[in-house]
């Protein structure tokens, strides 16, 4: 066949393989020439400074005429999960599935029935359930994390995560993501960002639901991570088996490390709520250029809670935010978001039934 307008075939496929990275990059330039506002893609903040800092960093990050221009391979953004993405309190999402799963388990070892910890978790007593300890609880995860392989622990928690209610709003926990940490994740991919979780909680637990509710494929889920153990069935058909084995304890230090090990590139943009993200921001802000570095400060007890105890808000064990923490956060210029005044809606819906 003759050349359609003096092209040939090699010439013609050659510029067919372009085409993603041609239209990525012109895409991009699209999207930075348009008239965006803040209100529009950030619909569920309020104006404020919170609101001005994340649309201002996006937009001097992605203009190539900017100084603070980073190229489109660099363009990554951390976000805790825990009190940062979903709500946290009373108790951990990850902790709840351990304490729901504590009956298969005894059901399988009845000899447990009568071993603390087990025997508090079984009892329902949830005041006495609250005051276990860092160690009883340790058991519970070893005892309801491993021991199974990926595949059943992954059928698991997809089942639990879809049926569990929270107790207070009687809805699934998946529901309970705030809506204006969506828009941001949304916004920052819009422009080029790769979003990435890295949390405290369990990497395999969060993999399993993090594309469904965040839209982040579990390849972006950095968290703490036990081993497994490779081996095979009766039926010579190969599998992994999770064992109670710390690989990684995402936490505080172990965050930028667990960034440096699993993603290799230091973030642009951090956002966290709590001492365990302290590191994780610090980190992010020694690197070169603009870097935006955000806390979720949870000071709305009607929509949501509120818990400190920075800014004479109530103590708290699970997300602390220490005065020390806030007084940091003002001295490096990281923003603190206040979930009360910078949020116009906490849930995808402003009311639940």
């Amino acid at each position: 066949m003759k050349p359609v307008s003096g092209i040939d075939r090699r010439t013609l496929l050659s510029g067919l393989a372009l085409l993603p990275a041609l239209s990525g990059g012109l895409l991009a330039a699209s999207a930075q020439g348009q008239n965006v506002t803040p209100g529009a893609v950030l619909p569920s903040w309020n104006d404020g400074s919170a609101k001005r800092a994340i649309f201002d960093f996006v937009q001097s990050t992605t203009n190539r005429s900017s100084p603070s221009h980073v190229p489109l391979e660099d363009r990554i953004a951390v976000f805790d999960q825990d009190g940062t993405l979903w709500v946290e309190h009373p108790i951990y999402t990850q902790v709840m599935y351990c304490l729901d799963r504590v009956p298969g388990v005894v059901a399988a070892k009845p000899e447990l029935k009568d071993v603390e910890p087990f025997k508090t978790v079984m009892s329902g007593d949830r005041e006495a359930i609250s005051k276990l300890t860092l160690k009883d609880l340790e058991e519970v995860l070893a005892a309801t994390l491993t021991g199974m392989s990926v595949e059943d622990f992954d059928a698991g928690v997809k089942k639990w995560i879809e049926t569990a209610r929270d107790p207070r709003w009687k809805r699934p926990y998946i529901e309970l993501v705030y809506q204006p940490m969506l828009e941001t994740l949304h916004y920052l991919r819009d422009n080029g960002y790769k979003t990435y979780i890295v949390t405290g909680g369990g990497q395999d637990f969060v993999r399993v639901y993090s594309q469904q509710v965040y839209g982040i494929p579990p390849e972006q889920v950095v968290g703490t991570a036990g081993g497994t153990k490779f081996g095979y069935d009766h039926d010579g058909k190969p599998f992994l088996t999770k064992e109670p084995k710390l690989l990684l304890n995402d936490d505080k230090a172990g965050k930028p490390e667990g960034i440096h090990l699993m993603i290799g590139r230091r973030p642009y943009a951090a956002f966290g709520n709590s001492t365990g993200d302290r590191e994780m921001l610090e980190w992010t802000g020694a690197g070169a250029g603009l870097r935006l570095k955000m806390l979720v400060l949870h000071d709305d007890a009607k929509r949501e809670y509120a818990y400190g105890p920075a800014q004479g808000l109530p103590d708290s064990k699970v997300g602390t935010f220490t005065p020390a923490l806030y007084d940091e956060a003002k001295s490096r210029g990281w923003i603190v978001i206040s979930m009360k005044n910078d949020w116009k809606r906490i849930f995808s819906i402003d009311q639940f039934d």
